[in-house]
């Protein structure tokens, strides 16, 4: 079996020794280094975390295989509570729809399948050095490219099906950028820093599609608590944001914006 062809499901069976080998493999294969191996619970099973350096970068290995991603907004159950929070952002007259999971629809991208290759992935973003349209040369440069728009989402959610890679819930009582020792902050699955800051903007190799957050829109626009989390949700896909970042005022803000390189295996 190639490295690239490595499925999440196959992943989640090797035992911690054959885990490690594997390790070892995809970072000759790259010119990199293991730095750390662990076994974590999640969705009810152990998951194999990895991470690799190379070039003083780390990376974390991503699985891929036949993946589900998007978000069922008409199966979700908001709580009472959220229910509430998002009541409130519609009295204030934002022009959201009145029901929760139909606004949900609106901006989470649609549940689906993919089948995608099994990739290193940037632990953490980095800040472009070119405006937008010239990253992929500038990563290519570096043997490297733009994460897929589904790649990035599966990173973010590692198999997962609720609204945020952490779950379901979000702190109703602040906004994340007021809670530094949030949910949000925490490694992911795979033992990425994601989807945790909503003043990040993280481009793909899509241009329609941003990830990770809005620029701080719904913070400086004072959306509600619930809508200041959602741009940190796992399917968020952001298209208004994606118009700014590759229009002409993007162009004069590219050092805002970020990419998580990726390492074909």
């Amino acid at each position: 079996m190639s490295l690239a062809g490595l499925t999440l499901d196959t992943w989640r069976s090797f035992a911690p020794a054959i885990a490690r080998q594997v390790a070892q493999d995809a970072a000759a294969q790259v010119g990199g280094r293991v730095v750390h191996v662990d076994t974590v619970e999640h969705l009810g099973a152990p998951l194999h975390r990895v991470l690799i350096e190379r070039d003083g970068q780390r990376f974390a290995l991503i699985p891929g295989g036949r993946v589900t991603l998007g978000f069922d907004a008409a199966a979700w159950r908001p709580t009472p509570e959220q229910s509430a929070d998002y009541a409130r952002s519609v009295a204030e007259g934002y022009g959201y729809d009145n029901d929760l999971r139909e606004h949900l629809a609106q901006v989470l991208s649609p549940r689906r399948e993919a089948v995608l290759d099994a990739v290193l992935m940037a632990v953490e973003g980095e800040h472009l050095t070119e405006p937008a349209a010239g990253t992929p040369a500038v990563l290519a440069a570096r043997g490297l490219r733009m994460p897929t728009s589904d790649e990035w989402e599966h990173a973010c959610g590692a198999g997962a099906g609720t609204l945020f890679h952490w779950g379901d819930d979000c702190p109703l009582d602040r906004v994340p950028y007021s809670h530094p020792t949030g949910p949000q902050h925490e490694p992911n699955a795979f033992g990425l820093r994601i989807a945790y800051d909503t003043y990040t903007t993280e481009l793909t190799s899509d241009p329609s599609v941003v990830r990770g957050g809005d620029g701080g829109e719904s913070v400086c626009g004072g959306y509600g608590h619930l809508l200041g989390w959602l741009p940190l949700a796992t399917a968020n896909v952001n298209p208004s944001m994606a118009e700014f970042v590759y229009g002409e005022e993007g162009e004069d803000l590219y050092e805002d914006f970020t990419v998580r390189p990726v390492l074909a295996l």
